[in-house]
């Protein structure tokens, strides 16, 4: 029997704290479209498992020290799941602090993530990584 959807995206988040490579690449289907906010860092449409792994989500653990995304609420709408909760770092250039909303929309089809689409406040992410 497979995994719940909610199951199959907390366990993601799970994969990324433990940075278990295989575990994500297994999770997100080989051709996701990832959606972040333009205006944050790696902003725009982002297609494929590797690519977004490797090009996009390695920029947090390079830019930021002690970066999270701690999730405080999971909505189950069957093939959709959604995680509030809050981005947390510090940004290695300006030692700024952040702490940003978020809403993450997934989109799940046999066992795989499909498509992830972010909203946040990018006002905050600037001048977090913006020097005075």
């Amino acid at each position: 029997m497979s995994p719940s959807n909610l199951t199959l995206v907390q366990s993601l988040y799970t994969a990324f704290a433990s940075r278990d490579r295989e575990r994500i690449l297994s999770i997100l289907h080989p051709d996701i479209e990832w959606i972040q906010n333009e205006g944050f860092p790696g902003g725009g449409l982002h297609k494929g498992a590797a690519h977004v792994l490797d090009d996009v989500l390695s920029q947090f653990r390079r830019d930021w020290d002690n970066w999270s995304a701690r999730v405080t609420e999971w909505h189950d709408a069957g093939n959709t799941v959604i995680a509030i909760g809050v981005y947390e770092g510090t940004n290695k250039v300006t030692n700024k602090q952040l702490s940003a909303a978020f809403a993450h929309v997934y989109d799940v089809k046999d066992s795989r993530i499909t498509r992830f689409r972010q909203y946040t406040d990018t006002a905050l992410v600037h001048r977090a990584i913006s020097l005075p």
